[in-house]
């Protein structure tokens, strides 16, 4: 369940969503609902490669009005790379392939280089304030 915005972002932690969920508690206008559409489609794509779970973060789940993208970690476990969308491999900033297609940053959970922290990690630490925020846990295997 995705609780209430401590503020502008989610209370810290890992908080564990079906999609149904994401869709209705983010998409309150025209500008967040393209965005997930670019996101269902790159969590269909994933999913249909083996992956079970990804992490969903950025401005997009917080209360900011109009948020610019999301970003996204996706756990790697069992995923057919060679099957996968190519553009979702293609790590290297600014990932202008990713934004056109999917319009958000999608990265597998692997270490975030400047920080040195696993994605997952990095996600829950505001950049600015150094703070831990919540993030969401998709389940892939329950799209639907």
């Amino acid at each position: 369940m995705i609780p209430d915005f401590g503020g502008a972002n989610l209370p810290p932690g890992v908080h564990a969503a079906s999609w149904h969920e994401v869709d209705q508690r983010f998409g309150w206008n025209q500008r967040r609902r393209s965005l997930l559409e670019g996101l269902r489609d790159a969590l269909d794509e994933l999913a249909r490669a083996g992956c079970r779970r990804a992490w969903l973060d950025g401005s997009f789940v917080t209360a900011k009005e109009q948020p610019g993208d999301y970003d996204l970690a996706w756990d790697p476990t069992d995923v057919d790379l060679t099957s996968l969308d190519a553009v979702l491999l293609d790590l290297d900033p600014p990932r202008e392939g990713q934004k056109a297609k999917y319009r958000g940053d999608l990265l597998p959970n692997i270490i975030e280089s400047d920080s040195g922290m696993p994605l997952l990690d990095f996600f829950q630490q505001d950049a600015v304030t150094g703070r831990k925020r919540g993030i969401v846990e998709i389940d892939l295997e329950g799209l639907g």
